[in-house]
């Protein structure tokens, strides 16, 4: 009997560093994708301001849609 709970005790010591294991692996991946997130978030804001000030931008200072000279 006192094998049998030893054994139980082995396996039940291996699973919990198995999963210690994978929650610091997926504990790391969370890390990057929150950084990831971040980086796209910020990336974003600036596309947005950009195409804001574009569309408010005076129209008479774009350049005209006219074909190049060399046509």
């Amino acid at each position: 009997m006192d094998r049998d709970l030893e054994n139980r005790l082995i396996e039940l010591e291996t699973r919990a560093a198995y999963q210690e294991d994978t929650i610091l692996k997926l504990q790391a991946l969370v890390e990057a994708h929150q950084k990831q997130l971040y980086h796209m978030e910020t990336r974003m804001e600036f596309m947005r301001e950009r195409l804001r000030e574009s569309l408010t931008a005076d129209t008479t200072d774009a350049i005209p849609n006219e074909r190049p000279p060399h046509y």
